[in-house]
């Protein structure tokens, strides 16, 4: 359970579009005009676990050839992302806000981020550790995965409102992507490990 709580830190708190958008909702805006964003991002991303946790992915991942094929896609979405970090110099590449937020495109946002597709499935299919009811298992899951993930974005929300602010040297800003590519990196070694 301590794995599967370390890996759900990992993969929540790396930059995905849903982080991005919450750090630029929250330069853009501030923190509390970003709070109905963040709450559609959080009613989105549980619709996702919802659909994964209700049997549609069991369903292709019955298939032993679409397993391994989705297990290398979102691997190689995952190290994309991480590449994307690390080579993103010194600028943090946070998402401009075009619109104020809303929780519908915070709710439409996680339904076409496949991010949250990847680590749900990766949440759901993986570390196994309540093997005598699985339904027992997906509660405990859902209840570390929220339990971590509203914390984290309120961070990033935080982040996004004081981060622009600060004058960074391009140095600073160099290692703080590459420590976040290194955190997604060690999320897909730790999912990897534990899909075989």
């Amino acid at each position: 359970m301590l794995t599967f709580a370390i890996s759900v830190f990992l993969l929540i708190v790396t930059p995905g579009p849903g982080v991005l958008s919450t750090a630029g909702f929250g330069a853009a805006y501030g923190f509390k005009k970003s709070l109905r964003y963040v709450f559609g991002l959080f009613l989105g991303t549980n619709l996702v676990f919802l659909a994964v946790a209700s049997g549609l992915i069991a369903v292709l991942m019955s298939v032993p050839s679409v397993r391994i094929f989705l297990l290398v896609l979102s691997t190689c979405y995952l190290f994309y992302l991480a590449s994307k970090i690390a080579l993103a110099g010194s600028n943090i590449a946070f998402i401009k806000a075009k619109a104020p937020p809303g929780i519908i495109s915070g709710i439409l946002l996680q339904a076409i981020n496949p991010k949250a597709y990847v680590v749900n499935t990766t949440f759901v299919s993986g570390f196994a550790f309540y093997q005598s009811s699985f339904v027992m298992e997906l509660i405990i899951k859902f209840l570390i995965i929220n339990s971590i993930w509203i914390p984290l974005h309120l961070i990033w929300l935080y982040v996004g409102t004081v981060l622009h602010e600060l004058n960074l040297t391009n140095k600073n800003q160099r290692i703080i992507n590459l420590m976040l590519a290194f955190s997604m990196i060690a999320a897909v070694v730790i999912s990897i490990s534990y899909s075989f």
